[in-house]
């Protein structure tokens, strides 16, 4: 019976030891706790991490604090230590029963988090040879601001909310300093040359995202307007299929270089001949989008196509004009190759190629387009014509499309060009647009690390979804700061001037700066107009300098009691005296102001609401407007056009926003 009983005894023991080996974890703590972060001054900052369930972690700061916490059931611990006030080095030792962890070169000072799309990823060595920035070699060298220390997020998205993130903090330097964020990089400097403390930059951003990816799931649903995108990601094995599917076809690696992407080869030669069958490809107007199957967003290869007759022989060379595309191309016309660009950098360029007569005939004509779309928008502008002295032919109008690759898990997969993707079935393939996507992989992990606030710069990727926006973007401010548990300000930059349509009458993105606007109804919110510093050709305007050093002038005025106007001018109301309409304005400063020979930009309206460019003058701090032909004007709006430019500042030299009285 004793033995037995000893038996059993020793099996317990050792079941019991299993137990708690499978319990023991290693001590970890968050990437944004590691050699060189900074830390909020002069607050109780959250510190977090993994270990053992149920085991004591002691934190010992060189600053004097010292803090004991205990892991939960799940091995995970939190808990916060006071700071001191701005300085540095310091260390702190995270220490356990059984190992402890260093960071060194703590500093302490003022932290931002720093969020959005390519105008807030870009960095300061810019993206060439299209994308600079100004005086990028300048400011890269002189760069040497060891206080000035950023955390960039690696780029990640998830269907679930995650706590993992990689990463880490970089002090400004030289060799460093090219890879940082333009925009926050020039906002982090203002705020240490005139606080004179040290400033960290947790960086998360990722370009061509719009903003209901950085939002968490349990906000879009409140919203209401995503939840079909939500049901489909979240119903089980749902990526299982888009795996199936991609397995059944060749892969190609991404080229490398320019001269790879210049030759790259999709067994899809014989599409720009003349005799080639497009009749099962679908219908796309172009100008337009390239980038979608059935409402889903693609990128990959596309095939386009386009028959035009000529009613007689060419009597010369004909110009090849093309708008922008988005991103590569190789132009094609009957099976001769005209013309490309193929390569990073050319999405916002437009095309112009010769046309050898000795090429056209009399007759029918095929030109073919094949487009690479790398990510992002996928897009062909206008305008599309061929010109020479005798006239111009437009190509606009309806074209043959078909998708002949796709990207997936940064490869090519390469299907039929007789067939295209005929039978795909309609999966969703993971991407950084999917809503909340963003959020879980990218926000999520970041929280609760104590931040003093939130600059962010994006906004292009919902233009078009004004309406949208102006609930979206507030609930997303609101979301953070919901699971951050308290209101820090957050400062937003309104999107740049950007010809994103030729045509007057299909031009919005003017509505989606009219919505960033009102998104300053949010409290402790404030907003950077970029009207004087954009360029209608390029979304990525190259003076983030300006866009830094603003974002920076709003948190010095609102959160660190600096005496200066933050805000160009905006739009407050109106009045209207016979045939006039004055024009007031907030933060008007030390009084309004053109540069310019005339004010321009302003229209007004009547009850027609036919706008009519105005004659516009400053008297008394407002802007007077008037036309002949609108003898009771009843609307004004300013600068509404996607390639507006600023005309009106306040004497400090900020730029007033665009607005409309229309929109409320």
């Amino acid at each position: 019976m004793k033995s037995n009983l000893y038996l059993f005894a020793l099996l317990f023991s050792v079941l019991i030891t299993s137990c708690e080996t499978a319990e023991k974890k290693q001590l970890e703590l968050s990437k944004l706790f590691s050699d060189h972060m900074v830390l909020q001054q002069n607050q109780e900052v959250a510190v977090w991490g993994g270990y053992t369930p149920g085991q004591i972690i002691n934190l010992k700061g060189s600053w004097g604090e010292e803090v004991s916490v205990t892991s939960d059931g799940s091995g995970l611990w939190e808990t916060k230590l006071q700071s001191p006030a701005a300085g540095g080095p310091h260390q702190l030792k995270v220490i356990t029963a059984d190992s402890t962890i260093v960071i060194d070169d703590i500093l302490f000072g003022e932290v931002w988090l720093a969020s959005g799309q390519s105008n807030m990823q870009m960095s300061l060595k810019g993206w060439p040879p299209n994308d600079p920035i100004l005086n990028s070699a300048e400011e890269i060298a002189g760069a040497n601001y060891p206080e000035i220390r950023m955390f960039t997020v690696a780029r990640n998205m998830t269907v679930k909310p995650v706590d993992h993130i990689e990463g880490q903090w970089k002090a400004a330097s030289p060799e460093t300093a090219g890879d940082f964020s333009a925009s926050a990089y020039f906002f982090a400097r203002r705020l240490h040359q005139e606080l004179n403390v040290p400033i960290g930059i947790v960086h998360s951003s990722w370009g061509g995202t719009a903003a209901e990816a950085w939002t968490s799931s349990k906000t879009l649903r409140e919203l209401g307007d995503f939840d079909q995108e939500l049901d489909a990601i979240e119903k089980p094995g749902v990526f299982d299929q888009v795996d199936q599917w991609f397995a059944q076809w060749p892969s190609k690696e991404f080229p490398t270089t320019e001269e790879e992407w210049q030759n790259v080869d999709f067994s899809d030669a014989e599409v720009p001949e003349p005799v080639f069958d497009d009749s099962d490809w679908i219908a796309v107007e172009l100008p337009g989008r390239i980038d979608l199957i059935n409402e889903q967003t693609f990128d990959g290869v596309v095939w386009l196509r386009k028959e035009f007759d000529l009613s007689e022989q060419p009597a010369s060379d004909y110009t090849m004009s093309i708008g922008a595309i988005d991103d590569m191309d190789a132009t094609y016309i009957n099976g001769q190759k005209i013309g490309g660009l193929a390569g990073q950098g050319y999405w916002n360029v437009p095309r112009t190629m010769k046309v050898p007569q000795s090429l056209l005939k009399k007759g029918k004509n095929i030109i073919a387009i094949r487009v690479i779309d790398t990510g992002g928008g996928g897009s062909v502008g206008g305008p599309i014509e061929l010109s020479n002295a005798q006239g111009v032919i437009s190509l606009e109008g309806t074209w043959r499309s078909t998708q002949i690759a796709e990207i997936y898990m940064n490869k090519f997969y390469v299907y039929d060009p007789a067939k295209g993707n005929t039978g795909r079935p309609e999966i969703m393939q993971m991407n950084p647009n999917i809503p909340s996507v963003l959020y879980n992989a990218m926000m999520h992990p970041l929280v609760p690390y104590t931040i003093k606030g939130v600059i962010w710069y994006q906004g292009e990727s919902n233009v078009g979804r004004d309406e949208q926006y102006k609930r979206l973007f507030p609930a997303m401010i609101g979301d953070w700061r919901q699971k951050w548990e308290y209101e820090f300000p957050f400062y937003f930059v309104q999107i740049a001037p950007y010809l994103y349509n030729p045509d007057p009458d299909r031009q919005v993105s003017q509505k989606l700066r009219e919505a960033q606007r009102h998104s300053l109804k949010t409290a402790n919110t404030g907003m950077v107009v970029t009207l004087d510093i954009g360029n209608p050709s390029n979304i990525h305007p190259a003076n983030k300098r300006d866009v830094g050093s603003r974002l920076a002038g709003l948190a010095l005025a609102n959160d660190y009691g600096k005496d200066l106007v933050a805000s160009g001018p905006l739009y407050k109301g109106f009045k209207t005296e016979n045939s006039k309409l004055s024009v007031e304005f907030d933060f008007v400063g030390s009084g309004l102001f053109c540069p310019e020979k005339e004010l321009t930009g302003f229209e007004i309206a009547g009850k027609d609401q036919v706008y009519v460019p105005a004659r516009a003058k400053i008297k008394d701090n407002v802007v007077v407007l008037s036309h002949p032909n609108v003898k009771m004007p009843e609307y004004v709006r300013y600068a509404w056009r996607d390639d507006s430019h600023a005309t009106l500042f306040n004497i400090e030299g900020l730029p007033a926003s665009s607005f409309s009285s229309e929109e409320k």
